[in-house]
């Protein structure tokens, strides 16, 4: 009886459909070169979308707004996609496992919790394993296409090394911003358009409109969904045109409009930290330590990984065994000949999950097996000592600065070349 009510419902609702005309399932709200975006597809991410804004307590903004910049914010994801793709760049399933891995135990949960998690929040698991994949491609082209191609000239790290203010342990900023994207090549008629917008912003800014706000609404950076946050960063981090900027201005204060090759920009000074200078700001913690690894594949799970390091960890804890002796036996790094030793090492040297386990051991302490993006360590500290950082690594860590600095420029200008060369049409408007 009840499948013939289930039968008899559907023919019922089928006849409806029918007596009423095409039901619409979905439809296309933008075109991407060969590929399409569909209103399910939008809707889905407006709806992850409003769930972070509303977690972060940023102020939403206006239903069709919102829509416009979240369909934006697709269409350069999609773009990026697309040239991965096009050059054969791949995230397989272990690399993808690991990282919802560790997503998982950030977040105190076993893979089976975390996945319960997900479903009573509405998050389909393979939709939600899609995202992470992607999310990923997007950072590896990223430093493929621009971080790849920064060079850094050894006069530019002389240059940054003479002024004293560019020393570890200077103040650090944490800023918001909103970026109104110039094309490339823009007119004279398209810059003061973009201009005027950008006062506009600029004026409702001053009238005591949220900031954040205004970025969900008006940025074009890729952050403008987060409120256009960019975080703590020291000066020498900054954009140049940045740190110029917030040096003369107040926490909570927003700077003029600044004009750039990727536009015109407005900054916010959310806090300042730091400042110290002077001889301290030149040493450093250095950390001597041993590890040993076991990789994981498709015959050696998180798992077995895991207790064979429990195991381990006991016999050198409770036995007595020599951790040099079971590195040289067990662990899959180069270092294991060493007994896995890794030397001095200095702050940023290793991965976050790493130093993190590592920092927080005291000298002669074996930590409980750790996950990296390497697979699982044991870790035990040697010893540690404070020492004057050499000019090797003043030199590298000016480097490094230089290269984050010139990133998000080279990356801003990036985006506006590819999205310029694609072919983008808009169906947001057929109703």
């Amino acid at each position: 009886m009840k499948l013939i009510a289930t039968l008899i419902a559907a023919s019922l609702f089928a006849h409806a459909a029918v007596a009423d005309g095409p039901v619409e399932v979905d439809r296309i709200v933008a075109v991407v070169n060969s590929e399409v975006i569909t209103r399910a597809e939008l809707r889905q991410r407006i709806e992850q979308v409003t769930r972070q804004l509303t977690r972060q307590g940023t102020p939403l903004p206006p239903a069709d707004v919102l829509e416009r910049q979240v369909l934006e914010r697709q269409i350069m994801e999609r773009l990026q996609i697309q040239l991965a793709n096009e050059t054969s760049l791949r995230v397989d399933d272990i690399t993808l496992d690991r990282a919802i891995g560790r997503i998982a135990d950030n977040n105190r949960l076993s893979m089976t919790e975390f996945r319960k998690a997900l479903e009573r929040d509405g998050i389909a698991w393979e939709r939600f394993r899609e995202d992470i994949r992607n999310e990923i491609l997007l950072t590896r082209v990223r430093e493929r296409e621009v971080e790849g191609r920064i060079v850094i000239s050894d006069a530019e790290v002389n240059n940054f090394l003479a002024h004293p203010e560019n020393v570890a342990g200077q103040e650090e900023y944490n800023l918001s911003h909103i970026l109104f994207r110039a094309p490339e090549g823009a007119s004279p008629e398209q810059l003061a358009r973009l201009r005027a917008k950008a006062e506009d912003v600029a004026a409702r800014v001053a009238r005591g409109e949220a900031f954040d706000k205004l970025a969900a609404s008006y940025s074009d950076a890729p952050d403008a969904l987060s409120g256009g946050n960019l975080g703590w960063r020291s000066a020498e981090r900054l954009p140049g045109l940045f740190s110029e900027a917030v040096a003369e201005l107040k926490p909570g204060q927003v700077s003029p409009i600044l004009r750039s090759a990727a536009g015109f920009h407005l900054v916010k000074l959310l806090d300042r930290k730091g400042g110290s200078h002077g001889a301290a700001a030149a040493q450093v913690q250095q950390t001597h330590a041993r590890h040993i690894l076991i990789k994981t594949s498709e015959v050696v799970s998180d798992a077995d990984a895991r207790r064979r390091l429990t195991d381990l960890r006991e016999r050198i804890v409770q036995g007595g065994a020599s951790f040099a002796e079971l590195a040289k036996v067990h662990s899959a790094d180069i270092s294991a000949a060493k007994g896995g030793d890794l030397g001095w090492i200095y702050p940023g040297d290793t991965v976050p999950e790493f130093e993190q386990a590592m920092d927080a051991l005291k000298p002669g302490e074996v930590s409980q097996p750790v996950q990296s993006p390497f697979g699982w360590h044991l870790i035990v500290v040697e010893e540690r000592r404070v020492q004057d950082v050499s000019d090797d690594r003043k030199r590298a860590a000016a480097r490094n600065a230089l290269r984050e600095r010139k990133s998000d420029e080279a990356y801003q200008d990036w985006l506006r070349q590819l999205r310029d060369r694609a072919y983008v049409e808009y169906r947001l408007e057929d109703r």
